[in-house]
């Protein structure tokens, strides 16, 4: 099978599952700590598995795998949170744009990894990508109007926006180059599963919000709508698990510097599919879909691109 095929299946389901992410906080659950909870709750399945692939990592690793399932779910609650207050594609773009600017200095201090050359460059473009979508997104205002307006901490949703999807990527980063000094001494299996069992013990804490435990209760109410509320929940999450495991195989089949490059084809998806479902239900979903809007998020996803290219060379 051809590689550049199943990635871009992959990277089309992937386009999907945020966009129903984004309707999911917003319309249904009404919550970024709710949908965080759930997300994890459904991520902890694997723990079934526990008996045949869990091994115990000794104190200082047991520990440290649990703050790692930690920094994913906190990783995913910013994430809904900015999707719940902006728009899909440009949260999106600026997590993975950010997420390997915030990795490269980390693996250099955390696991002694050295700069090449291609990942100078790589920074660069990343750099520029991320910029273009978060401090150009007005559609009347100059260059300079909107960079400031942005900076304006006073009731400035764009501002949160940005600073969420920022600290996503940051979590996100913190996350796997955490996750890769602990696999230099564990099991992948294992640690993975222990990561998990972070994640949800993280989660809980969301429960201790009165608030989020009657939004997560109401999904769990009997009745058509949340039954049908539930199922779209719990397919996005397998939609999401068939994505992924595409992605791999297209690793697998091709080369990975070329697959993770095609991750832009990801964004664009979701401004195509975004626009769409904005022009024909702007209900369900709403993106700005202006053309000088639309231009610059299309420039930046094709310079974030170039990016991870370098990235992965």
């Amino acid at each position: 099978m051809n590689w550049f095929f199943v990635a871009l299946v992959a990277y089309f389901l992937l386009a999907i599952v945020n966009l129903t992410d984004k309707f999911l906080v917003e319309k249904v659950v009404g919550s970024a700590r709710a949908y965080t909870f759930i997300a994890c709750a459904m991520g902890s399945l694997v723990l079934f598995g526990a008996p045949w692939f869990l091994s115990w990592p000794g104190i200082f690793g047991f520990f440290l795998d649990l703050v790692l399932g930690g920094l994913f779910a906190s990783a995913l609650l910013l994430l809904y949170a900015a999707l719940r207050r902006g728009e899909a594609s440009r949260s999106l773009v600026i997590i993975g744009g950010s997420t390997p600017i915030f990795s490269l200095p980390l693996s250099f201090f955390i696991l002694g990894d050295k700069f090449s050359h291609s990942q100078l460059i790589a920074m660069i473009f990343l750099v520029v990508g991320v910029l273009i979508v978060a401090f150009l997104p007005g559609r009347r205002h100059g260059f300079w109007n909107n960079f400031f307006d942005s900076l304006n901490l006073r009731n400035n949703s764009s501002f949160l926006t940005i600073i969420l999807s920022l600290g996503s990527g940051l979590a996100y980063a913190l996350f796997f180059v955490g996750s890769k000094f602990a696999y230099q001494t564990q099991a992948f299996l294992s640690t993975f599963l222990w990561t998990r069992l972070g994640a949800i013990l993280a989660a809980a804490f969301i429960l201790f919000s009165p608030r989020a435990r009657r939004e997560i209760k109401a999904l769990f109410t009997r009745n058509p709508k949340t039954r049908r509320n539930q199922g779209l929940v719990a397919g996005n999450q397998i939609l999401g698990s068939i994505a992924f495991v595409l992605q791999n195989y297209a690793i697998y089949l091709g080369p990975v510097a070329l697959v993770n490059a095609l991750q832009g084809v990801q964004y664009a998806w979701i401004i195509i599919l975004g626009a769409l479902v904005s022009f024909f239900a702007p209900k369900i979903l709403k993106e700005d879909t202006t053309w000088p809007i639309v231009l610059q998020k299309g420039v930046a996803i094709l310079i974030i691109s170039v990016g991870l290219y370098f990235l992965s060379l």
